[in-house]
């Protein structure tokens, strides 16, 4: 009996020490999962609209239509009030950004074009973002507009490190909504029912599908999405959709009509580089301004039905300041929030940005900087996310204490713009201080403005005359700043 009982008591000894185990390896393996999910470095989107001004989103200050999804974003995250675009158009904007570099350093500076299909292409020795986050370990993908190298050259986002590219390469063919083709790595993507003559697909519509599945198939490792949407520049159409019917009606109309300058429509005698008529200007960009914002809502939503959202950065931003082409308004819709200029100005209307950045569980929800950042801080900011090194060509200073509002921020010393148009056009921002000279190539060399952005936001006070020692520090910015460059030179 003795035996017996000896034998249960082993057997069932054994039976509870197999189960223990077995029960260690599956805490073992969810402390794993987690470790491992804590680990994992997060998603990252960067969204650029092209051509929104600072005041065209509602929670900068919009009147005549809401982005309430955009807005919700400013809610979940931190709002900046003082960042800036790299430049005050497409190309040199979009440089700037990917190589980290101020306009008197990064290779492209201007809008500078090619025959055929495409822009001066991005040399094959920048290192850009899309290559840093290589080296982090992400996946990464660009959708919507390129600009920066036709396709096969040195300067195609494929060979300046994204895994994928969906869209337009040609910020020319970018002037139309209803191109024959896209463009998906180097291969040319016909798009149903468009020849020039007819309207049928949306270009924006297929990029915004593409990019939400590009989130969708790298869901289980980091990746790096940048989404340059072509949205709001012109020209001014949208589809007959209940997004355009929602504001036909909603304004006080002047049709933009063949009578006006750089006005072509589709047709056998269509002009690419020029601009659909419209007879509802206004009701067009309202709706296209808000298509944009459904799109970022669209991949708001994508994140949360995966299950990624707590794991992903969100940054939004503009290319420049607000157009005036192809029928657009910017003074009804006060589209440069108040501030003077627009595209193409470097005041603070054509290159101060809207920025809102969203990391659930790091940034607090509802935030507002005053924080001074431009679009080459975007790099080092990344690199610092990510724990990779940053390229030391970068003129960019991380904000991501900001982001995570620790005190140990770093301010610029000095911000600094070059434009190679209309006899060249330079500006510097020091503290408070915006020294702007156009016509700089003229002698002497244009005339030197000098603004208190403390007390004049709007630029409409020269008080060059008043602080000449300011003024002489500022024109020795202007020329220490500025690397000579054989494309963009100044005289």
């Amino acid at each position: 009996m003795k035996l017996r009982f000896t034998s249960i008591f082993s057997f069932l000894f054994v039976i509870a020490l197999f189960l223990s185990l077995g029960s260690c390896k599956e805490e073992a393996k969810t402390v794993n999962k987690n470790d491992a999910k804590k680990e994992q470095k997060p998603n990252i989107i960067y969204i650029l609209a092209d051509d929104l001004g600072y005041g065209d989103l509602s929670s900068y200050g919009q009147e005549k239509f809401k982005t309430p999804r955009i807005d919700e974003l400013a809610k979940r995250g931190i709002t900046f009030t003082q960042h800036y675009s790299g430049a005050p158009v497409c190309a040199p904007a979009r440089s700037s950004l990917m190589t980290g570099q101020h306009t008197g350093h990064t290779p492209i500076r201007g809008n500078k074009e090619l025959e055929g299909e495409g822009q001066t292409p991005l040399p094959g020795n920048s290192v850009t973002i899309a290559e840093m986050m290589k080296k982090a370990g992400y996946t990464t993908g660009a959708f919507g507009k390129w600009g920066l190298g036709f396709i096969g050259s040195e300067g195609d986002p494929v060979a300046q490190g994204f895994d994928e590219f969906y869209g337009y390469n040609c910020q020319r063919m970018a002037h139309r909504y209803y191109p024959p083709h896209l463009w998906h790595n180097e291969d040319k993507i016909l798009l149903e029912g468009n020849d020039w003559t007819k309207t049928e697909t949306y270009a924006p519509d297929k990029i915004q599908e593409a990019t939400l599945e590009f989130i969708e198939k790298n869901k289980e490792k980091p990746f790096f999405a940048y989404v340059p949407f072509v949205l709001p520049h012109a020209e001014l159409i949208s589809p007959n959709d209940s997004i355009f019917n929602k504001f036909k009606d909603s304004f006080d109309e002047t049709p933009f009509t063949a009578e006006n300058d750089f006005t072509s429509d589709y047709g056998p005698d269509i002009v690419h580089m020029e601009y659909a008529p419209q007879l509802k200007p206004h009701a067009a960009f309202a709706s296209m301004v808000y298509r944009m914002d459904v799109y970022v809502g669209q991949i708001l939503d994508k994140l949360e039905e995966l299950g990624i959202a707590d794991n992903t950065i969100v940054m939004f931003a503009s290319d420049n300041g607000p157009h005036a082409e192809g029928g657009a308004d910017p003074a009804f819709f006060n589209s440069s929030g108040g501030l003077r200029g627009i595209k193409r100005d470097l005041y603070e209307g054509g290159i101060r940005s809207p920025f809102i950045v969203t990391w659930p569980n790091k940034i607090k929800a509802g935030t507002t900087s005053d924080h001074v950042s431009a679009f080459w801080d975007v790099m080092p900011t990344l690199g610092e996310i990510t724990k990779v090194d940053v390229p030391a060509s970068s003129d960019g200073i991380s904000f991501l204490p900001t982001l995570l509002d620790k005190d140990n921020q770093k301010e610029h010393n000095h911000l600094y713009w070059e434009f190679p148009i209309q006899q060249g056009r330079k500006a510097v921002r020091k503290g408070d201080w915006k020294g702007v000279i156009y016509n700089f190539n003229k002698k002497p060399q244009g005339i030197f403005e000098l603004y208190n952005l403390a007390d004049d936001e709007s630029e409409t006070k020269n008080v060059a005359n008043q602080h000449p020692e300011i003024v002489e520090e500022m024109k020795q910015i202007m020329e220490s700043e500025s690397e000579a460059s054989e494309l963009f030179p100044f005289k």
